[in-house]
């Protein structure tokens, strides 16, 4: 039997699998939209070389990942009926964690995030139906709570259906949560609402850039149009994989729904600003709330423009809504399961800019080795492993 993980491909989801593939020895079904097996192994590759070399991921592709070639959104993924029971007669779980990002495109959001959620409850239900689910986990966002403002918000309160919502992601991670509970109301579920995640607390590698280029865009201005006071609530990725698979493999979690998140030990942007200004031997910025309106028609105009600086300003302008909130998301029931509070922002911000920076906002991907790559990469683990093996 196997964790059926959806999102492997992407940031949070390459974070589950290696999570699950390491510390607990699963076996997944992944879903990965791909044509053929070879291009979907090269794109697992492509996700879990931030987490594995090259051996070891192909150690981990032959042993315990099964993948499924197919599409989300498609009826059934897509996928005949022979490989469609094969997937829902092998998963014991299900965790699912893809979802589309894209703010600014409600057709995006419709289609991958209530369709394709309908797709995975489905076989959910199938599989539950036929052999018993252990557990159905929803990666969700703390963006279903609406329009806020100066609040602190709980678990139990965050969604108010007459809250108008900022986005069609929001919007459509709030239906998608009430898809589970109302379809697959026998089934123990869990859902985890991370709040902005930025970077990873123990390295400054990354593959995800589009909120760490709107912050170093941030960080070069003299002026900040934020009340230096206000709080903004960002969590490591480390943090929020490891308690996604910690409760979703613990047999009885103590809550159905947690915020990943600082919660009330969030920074203040004077906090970060000054944490950043000394890591560069920068001045700090200045800050001017009042100028938050033509912030905004600055920005405005900047994203129209096809170069660097429009598209920070592009991702900025989607962003500002959930920086200029100053609501945090109130963690004490993570803190207290995971018997730890998530590293601050201003601990581990400066080597993950720096890196960015020096990458031009890329990740330095490495190739499918060929064939004589291959063969001396996987004879080199293997003679380390059996060196390894005798000292201990």
């Amino acid at each position: 039997m196997a964790v059926f993980l959806t999102g492997a491909t992407g940031y949070i989801g390459s974070y589950l699998a290696a999570g699950l593939l390491e510390q607990h020895g699963e076996t997944l079904n992944v879903l990965v939209r791909a044509q053929n097996m070879r291009d979907a192994e090269r794109r697992l590759w492509r996700s879990l070389q931030l987490h594995f070399d090259f051996p070891k991921f192909r150690e981990h592709l032959g042993a315990r990942m099964h993948i499924f070639c197919g599409d989300l959104t498609a009826r059934r993924f897509g996928l005949d009926d022979e490989e469609y029971e094969r997937l829902a007669s092998s998963t014991d779980s299900v965790l699912h964690c893809a979802a589309s990002l894209n703010r600014k495109s409600e057709k995006s959001c419709l289609n991958v995030n209530l369709r394709g959620t309908l797709e995975v409850i489905q076989l959910a239900r199938r599989a539950h139906d036929a052999h018993g689910v252990r557990r159905f986990s929803e990666v969700s966002t703390v963006a279903v709570a609406g329009h806020r403002k100066n609040e602190l918000v709980t678990e139990d309160n965050a969604i108010d259906w007459e809250r108008s919502d900022y986005d069609p992601y929001a919007r459509t991670k709030k239906f998608g949560e009430h898809m589970v509970g109302e379809l697959l109301a026998d089934v123990p579920r869990t859902i985890f609402r991370p709040s902005i995640v930025l970077g990873d607390s123990r390295r400054p590698e990354t593959t995800q850039f589009d909120m760490v280029r709107a912050f170093v865009f941030l960080g070069s201005l003299p002026v900040l149009p934020f009340r230096p006071d206000d709080c903004v609530d960002i969590v490591p990725v480390d943090y929020v994989a490891d308690a996604i698979v910690t409760l979703h493999q613990h047999d009885s979690p103590q809550h159905e729904i947690y915020h990943l998140s600082s919660g009330v030990h969030s920074e203040s942007f004077r906090e970060l600003t000054r944490a950043l200004a000394e890591a560069r031997g920068k001045m700090k910025p200045l800050f001017w709330p009042e100028a938050e309106a033509p912030f905004r028609a600055i920005v405005e105009r900047l994203a129209r423009r096809r170069n660097n600086i429009g598209r920070a300003a592009s991702l900025l302008k989607v962003f500002l809504p959930y920086l200029v909130w100053n609501t945090v998301f109130d963690n004490s029931r993570v803190v207290s399961e995971l018997g730890r509070a998530p590293a601050p922002f201003s601990s581990y911000c400066f080597p993950l800019f720096r890196f960015a920076k020096k990458n031009q906002f890329q990740y330095p991907y490495r190739d499918w080795p060929n064939e004589s790559e291959k063969m001396t990469a996987e004879t080199s683990y293997s003679e380390h492993s059996i060196a390894g093996g005798r000292q201990r």
